[in-house]
C-alpha cells in the first residue's frame, strides 16, 4: 500500500504536465509520469519527481488508445494499489490558420478528438473503479482535473478541430461530475497562452514572441502565461478539500475578456 497520496498526471513529459507532476510530489504525493514520445523529457521529470522524496513510475502511453488508458492505469495500481488523483493534460492539435477549411482533414479531426477528448474520458473511465472502492471503504475521495483551454470558450486558438475539442472537454468534464459524484470531484483549467518550449517549437521564434508580446500588452493582467501559474489552478482543484465539481476556472490573465483599452492606463 502506497505512503501518500497517488496522481496519475498525462502527457507529463513537458511542460505544464511536468510542472503539475514535480509540484504534486513537492506535496508529497507519488507520480504516474505518462508520455508518448519524449521519452528523454520524460525522464528528466521522472528524476526531478524522485528528488522530491516520494515514488514514481514512468509509463509510455498513447491516450488515445483505450488499452493504452488501461495500461497506465494497471501500471499505477500495480505499483501502488491506489489513485486518488488524475490530471488529464495531454493533448494535441495542428497549426492550421482557421480560415483555411480545406487545410484540415477528417484524419487531423480525428485524432485531434481522440487525444483530447477520447482520451480524457478513457482515462476518467478507468480510474474511476478505484476512486468508487476508496469512497465506499474509506470515503476517501478522488479528484479529476481536465486541461482544456480558452479556446473551448471563445472558439478561438490554434485549429477549428483544437477549439471544438476543448470545448467537447468542458462539456465531458460536466457529464462525468454528474455521475461521478459523491465518490470523485471533475473540474476543468481553461489555459490560455502558457510559455513552453513546445509552443515555441510549434510556432517559430518571431510568432510566438508576437504573441507573448500581444499577452504583455493587451491582456487586462498585461502578463503572458507561464507553466507555474497553470499549475497553482490545476494542483488548487486537483488536492482541496473544497466542495468543488463540475466547474470551469479560466487562466489567461484576462484574455477571454477581450482586453481593455490603453487609453487611461
Amino acid at each position: 500500500m502506497a505512503k501518500g497520496k497517488v496522481a496519475i498526471v498525462t502527457g507529463s513529459a513537458t511542460g505544464l504536465g511536468a510542472t503539475c507532476a514535480i509540484d504534486l510530489a513537492s506535496r508529497g504525493w507519488n507520480v504516474a509520469i505518462n508520455y508518448s514520445r519524449s521519452k528523454k523529457e520524460a525522464d528528466e521529470t521522472y528524476e526531478a519527481v524522485k528528488a522530491k522524496g516520494v515514488e514514481a513510475i514512468l509509463v509510455q502511453a498513447d491516450v488515445s488508445q483505450d488499452a493504452e488508458c488501461k495500461k497506465l492505469v494497471g501500471e499505477t495500481l500495480k505499483k501502488w494499489d491506489r489513485v486518488d488523483g488524475l490530471i488529464n493534460n495531454a493533448g494535441t492539435t495542428k497549426f492550421q490558420n482557421q480560415g483555411d477549411l480545406d487545410g484540415v482533414s477528417a484524419e487531423d479531426f480525428d485524432r485531434i478528438l481522440r487525444v483530447n477528448v477520447t482520451g480524457p474520458y478513457m482515462m476518467s473511465r478507468a480510474v474511476y473503479p478505484t476512486m468508487k472502492k476508496q469512497w465506499d471503504d474509506k470515503q476517501e475521495r478522488g479528484s479529476i482535473v481536465n486541461i482544456s483551454s480558452i479556446a473551448g470558450v471563445m472558439g478561438v486558438g490554434t485549429s477549428i478541430p483544437y477549439a471544438a475539442s476543448k470545448g467537447a472537454l468542458n462539456t465531458l468534464t460536466l457529464s462525468l461530475a454528474r455521475w461521478f459524484g459523491p465518490a470523485v470531484r471533475v473540474n476543468t483549467v481553461c489555459p490560455g497562452f502558457i510559455q513552453t518550449r513546445w509552443l515555441l517549437g510549434a510556432l517559430g521564434q518571431d510568432d510566438y514572441e508576437r504573441l507573448k508580446q500581444a499577452q504583455e500588452q493587451t491582456t487586462p493582467l498585461r502578463q503572458a502565461g507561464t507553466p507555474e501559474q497553470m499549475a497553482e489552478a490545476v494542483i488548487f482543484f486537483l488536492t482541496s478539500a473544497s466542495n468543488i465539481t463540475g466547474e470551469f476556472l479560466i487562466v489567461d490573465a484576462g484574455t477571454h475578456l477581450g482586453g481593455l483599452p490603453m487609453k487611461g492606463r
